[in-house]
């Protein structure tokens, strides 16, 4: 993470609280560094802060206490067109009476830019998002994803050091979504701008994303970079918001360094690392992602614990099979595997033993 005090840190938020009502905090004690060209996500359920914190750092929300700094400098006080950021939402926000090229030229005119320097900036911006021989449409003339296009070509064509987007995809179908995501990431890298993102589509902040800030109930649950938010989540609510994940819970039996062995509420013994516990008798939630356990013997460790499942149901997706499993008490514990040629082909009723590495199985909070 970049650090502030050393002057690193392009964008900076220093113990923000945001409230609209002077009771109720929707932003609670918000701190974030982040160093220039980094791609960061705000990632989270509605209602999170996510938002909240783009609009105060784009300047059209007031902080309610604390500071946020861009390039070493305050700009709480900043009216939002003096800040120099590009902004892209979800609705494209295009001005529906002008072309493509008057809503590109609109940013550069309120700056006071030339005519000719005007025209230069808008087919640089157009030839970006490969949009170049649309100047002269208007926006109703563009389907969804073409004024997605021309919204985040308006956001860049002042050359901004900074781009906030909010759900910019989110009208989009699918594979045009994914198409986008792709374009925008690699364009923010190429151009080497600072870009913060927010959405609460989990497979998109994973996929764009340099470092992801997960949100809930107005505060960072964890930052961290997309393999390890994933693979090492620190708490409960990331482990479940990020991805699939299979929770089965009991109270910590013992702990010995990087390992414990919890005993499961169905009287089964597991192990697991744990991360936020630390005492025996602890009630723990154990997370173990589906494509992390094991059904093959061959493939755990020597005096491995493992647990009795039952398959409940088979379902092929092409590139993985997943199948739903009676483990513990539970009914929707669900393992992923490859379609390789020699994978096996379970098949509901079929009576299976499973495990796992201990450090892929994580001791969270209750």
């Amino acid at each position: 993470m970049a650090d502030t005090a050393n002057g690193t840190a392009f964008v900076a938020f220093e113990r923000v609280q945001k409230s609209y009502d002077g009771e109720t905090l929707v932003v609670k004690d918000l701190n974030l560094s982040m160093p220039k060209g980094e791609f960061l996500t705000m990632l989270g359920p509605s209602g999170s802060g996510k938002t909240t914190c783009l609009m105060m750092l784009a300047g059209f929300e007031t902080a309610t206490h604390g500071e946020i700094k861009l390039d070493g400098k305050p700009i709480n006080n900043i009216p939002p067109h003096k800040r120099g950021i590009g902004m892209v939402f979800q609705n494209y926000a295009l001005f529906p009476h002008m072309t493509v090229a008057e809503n590109l030229a609109f940013p550069l005119e309120v700056r006071g830019m030339g005519k000719s320097e005007r025209e230069s900036k808008i087919k640089r911006a157009l030839d970006m998002v490969q949009m170049g021989d649309f100047a002269g449409r208007r926006p109703a003339q563009l389907s969804g994803g073409q004024q997605q296009r021309i919204a985040l070509a308006r956001a860049l064509v002042f050359e901004p050091e900074l781009v906030l987007m909010d759900e910019p995809l989110g009208a989009l179908d699918k594979q045009l979504r994914e198409t986008l995501q792709f374009e925008i990431t690699h364009l923010a890298h190429r151009l080497g701008i600072t870009v913060v993102y927010v959405t609460h589509d989990q497979t998109e902040a994973l996929t764009m994303s340099d470092r992801v800030a997960v949100f809930d109930d107005g505060r960072i649950q964890q930052l961290a970079p997309p393999d390890q938010l994933y693979e090492a989540p620190e708490n409960s609510f990331v482990a479940q918001f990020i991805g699939e994940n299979n929770t089965l819970e009991g109270v910590v039996e013992e702990i010995r360094g990087d390992h414990c062995v919890v005993k499961l509420d169905s009287g089964d013994i597991i192990d697991a690392k744990p991360v936020n516990v630390s005492e025996v008798g602890e009630r723990t939630k154990v997370s173990i992602r589906p494509e992390r356990v094991e059904y093959n013997p061959e493939r755990l460790q020597q005096g491995a614990h493992t647990l009795k499942a039952e398959v409940l149901e088979f379902i092929y997706m092409g590139d993985i099979f997943r199948t739903r499993l009676r483990v513990a008490g539970n009914d929707d514990f669900v393992i992923k595997t490859r379609n390789a040629p020699d994978q096996v082909r379970l098949a509901p009723g079929d009576q299976i033993e499973i495990g796992w590495l201990p450090e892929d199985c994580r001791a969270l909070d209750a």
